[in-house]
């Protein structure tokens, strides 16, 4: 039987069903990692991990929304004392799961050169993507004190060997295809064909992928895939047909989406029956200074707000908040 693959678009026989009482919920998930500098050159050491206690400030504004957020955590994060202090016992009590992110730049043993290409672990022979996942997977569940079943490449990069390195290691959940998106023009995957309901990578469905949400909306969602890919060079042209209501596309994250434009998404994406959206946003915006997106207290506050307005709509949408632990409870080998 061949290996699964990650990089694989499914067919319609591995898309996952859920026990008819899990309706449709929705799974905020934060890219837990160092604050760097986003317009240079990536680098090993420039980098600081200033933003962990802002996570504490986070958790609790989700504790009051009965959300359990998912820290998907890399080395550097993994590897400070502040971590655990800021929500460990969040995740010890279940008001929080932690899960691997994979920067590879970061990320120990550092025998690659440090280039673009590089950045997707994916890319890197199996032996190092190997031994890179397996100590921040073994420092995660030693700082955390529990072992990690969720997934998600740095900058979404899978590769070939991927899915035998989770399975390996019991990961149950891979998040990392962002579907609508195509990163093959740096050397990443292209995830355009993906799609974005839940699929079964391998033949005996034990490893499930839960992709990012993102949706089209305007008059010609119905193409999007087939329009889109054709306006990254012009964004000029992508900003005159969101105007005019004629394509958009909607990530659900606070960066660099409003809440209106997410609000949409949100409906789109309940519209076509997904049966769970996944959120998603950097933790170095949980203050300012460290993202394009958040460069001010006043930015901050945005941030929480944009959260504020989707927590209630999906409230008044019947969408509950879900967790790693209840998908896996959840969904179905049918």
């Amino acid at each position: 039987m061949a290996q699964a693959n990650l990089l694989d678009v499914p067919d319609p026989s591995q898309l996952a069903g859920f026990r008819q009482d899990f309706g449709q919920r929705f799974l905020v998930t934060v890219d837990t990692e160092e604050e760097f500098d986003w317009g240079a050159p990536l680098d090993r050491d420039r980098h600081s991990v200033l933003t962990i206690p802002a996570l504490r400030d986070f958790q609790q504004f989700c504790e009051g929304f009965g959300v359990i957020p998912t820290y998907l955590v890399d080395w550097p994060i993994a590897n400070s004392p502040y971590a655990a202090q800021a929500i460990g016992d969040a995740v010890a009590a279940g008001r929080a799961e932690v899960g691997v992110q994979l920067h590879p730049w970061v990320s120990p043993p550092f025998e690659e050169d440090v280039s673009e290409y590089n950045s997707y672990a994916g890319n890197l022979p199996l032996e190092l993507e190997r031994e890179k996942f397996h100590r921040l997977y073994n420092r995660i569940a030693e700082t955390f004190g529990t072992a990690p079943r969720i997934y998600r490449a740095g900058r979404y990069g899978l590769g070939p060997d991927t899915a035998q390195i989770l399975s390996e290691h019991g990961i149950a959940i891979d998040t990392s295809v962002r579907a609508r998106f195509d990163y093959s023009g740096s050397g990443g995957p292209n995830y355009r064909q993906h799609p974005l309901k839940p699929y079964w990578v391998d033949a005996d469905r034990q490893l499930l992928e839960l992709p990012l949400t993102t949706v089209y909306w305007g008059a010609l969602r119905q193409i999007g895939n087939v329009v889109y890919p054709h306006l990254w060079r012009a964004p000029q042209l992508r900003g005159v047909l969101a105007r005019t209501k004629l394509l958009e596309r909607i990530p659900l994250t606070p960066e660099g989406i409003t809440s209106q434009e997410a609000l949409r998404g949100v409906d789109i994406a309940l519209g076509e029956g997904l049966p769970v959206l996944v959120f998603s946003f950097h933790s170095p915006s949980l203050a300012p200074g460290h993202t394009p997106y958040v460069r001010t207290e006043d930015d901050l506050d945005a941030l929480y707000t944009w959260w504020r307005t989707l927590f209630a709509h999906l409230e008044r949408r019947g969408v509950k908040p879900t967790s790693v632990a209840e998908i896996m409870d959840s969904v179905t080998l049918a």
